[in-house]
């Protein structure tokens, strides 16, 4: 049997951070689902299929990640009936600050809850990646900043399209 990770996230866009994180879980489990969330709470600079394209780009193609060891979703419903789709038990969760971690611990209880089957694995990406957040990527970009040591040259290629 498998052992399968879901990785949910808004992935707006996919940073050097989720990339460790993917990264680290590979050396754990069989397969990463990238599960990109299109919830309705955020806005989101890139579309839904955008997002799922700049993910395959930076993994696939900039990367050379292989496709049998991770598949790229969508998905618009709990992340625990994510997990009972693909007969998985582990959420994957990225942590940068000790700031991330309340939330977190919360959204941890709050599926385990839902499904007592799931256990939520957190993982830091390494030291020079901790900082990096979508949030800041999308601002460097918006100002023309150089986003090299942040996300992949087509993701890059991507914002300054975006922003241009």
């Amino acid at each position: 049997m498998k052992n399968i990770a879901i990785y949910p996230g808004t992935f707006d866009p996919i940073t050097f951070g989720h990339i460790d994180v993917i990264k680290k879980a590979l050396k754990f489990v069989d397969k990463v689902v990238v599960a990109i969330s299109d919830g309705n709470q955020k806005n989101f600079l890139f579309p839904i299929d955008e997002r799922v394209d700049i993910v395959k780009k930076a993994l696939f193609s900039d990367l050379k990640f292989t496709k049998k060891n991770i598949d790229v979703i969508t998905f618009n419903s709990l992340t625990t009936d994510l997990c009972k789709k693909y007969k998985s038990n582990i959420i994957l969760r990225g942590l940068r600050a000790v700031s991330d971690f309340e939330y977190e611990f919360q959204l941890a209880g709050m599926n385990r809850k839902l499904y007592n089957k799931i256990e939520t694995i957190f993982l830091m990406s390494d030291v020079e990646n901790q900082i990096i957040s979508s949030r800041f990527v999308k601002e460097i970009a918006q100002h023309n900043g150089d986003l090299k040591k942040f996300t992949t040259k087509s993701t890059i290629k991507s914002l300054k399209e975006r922003y241009a």
